[in-house]
């Protein structure tokens, strides 16, 4: 069984994710890093075959990953597929969520998200898919101004203590 790390761009999924795999001592996949692995850059993606291209290959990454007992991160958009939406019913599944005020920064210094060239596209982004981040999870965590350490440690701690399961 994977414990999925979704939530909006620019949240922390796979620093997070790193972490947290170190402390559990399972291996971490980011869907995103297999993307790119096999396709190339995600915004060569967009640019030249468009969103649906991209959610497809997407689609494929997302069942590599959750075919392994592993922390896995999942790009900000993978949870719109229906598929994918039923497949995490099978997963440990942790929301990791931040506040516009912290990304903003974040999402101007990277330029790698498409989507969400600026915060008023990102907040427009996260608006549509909250209910949906927030059905699909187990647990939620607020990710902004709180150490990625002090966040791993807590979602490990839940994971040992069989809160996965209980809350």
């Amino acid at each position: 069984m994977a414990i999925v790390l979704i939530g909006p761009p620019a949240a922390g999924k796979s620093k997070i994710g790193k972490k947290l795999a170190k402390l559990l001592g399972k291996s971490f996949i980011d869907t995103d890093a297999i993307i790119v692995r096999d396709h190339g850059a995600i915004t060569d993606i967009f640019r030249e075959h468009g969103e649906a291209h991209f959610r497809r290959i997407e689609r494929t990454a997302v069942i590599e990953a959750l075919s392994q007992d592993a922390i896995i991160a999942f790009g900000g958009g993978a949870v719109l597929d229906e598929n994918t939406q039923r497949d995490l019913e099978q997963h440990i599944v942790v929301l990791l969520d931040v506040d516009a005020e912290s990304v903003e920064g974040r999402i101007k210094a990277d330029g790698k998200r498409p989507l969400v060239p600026d915060i008023d596209a990102w907040k427009a982004l996260v608006a549509a898919r909250r209910p949906l981040y927030e059905r699909l999870a187990d647990r939620r965590v607020e990710t902004a101004n709180r150490p990625r350490d002090e966040i791993a440690q807590e979602l490990a701690d839940w994971v040992h203590n069989g809160g996965a399961f209980t809350e």
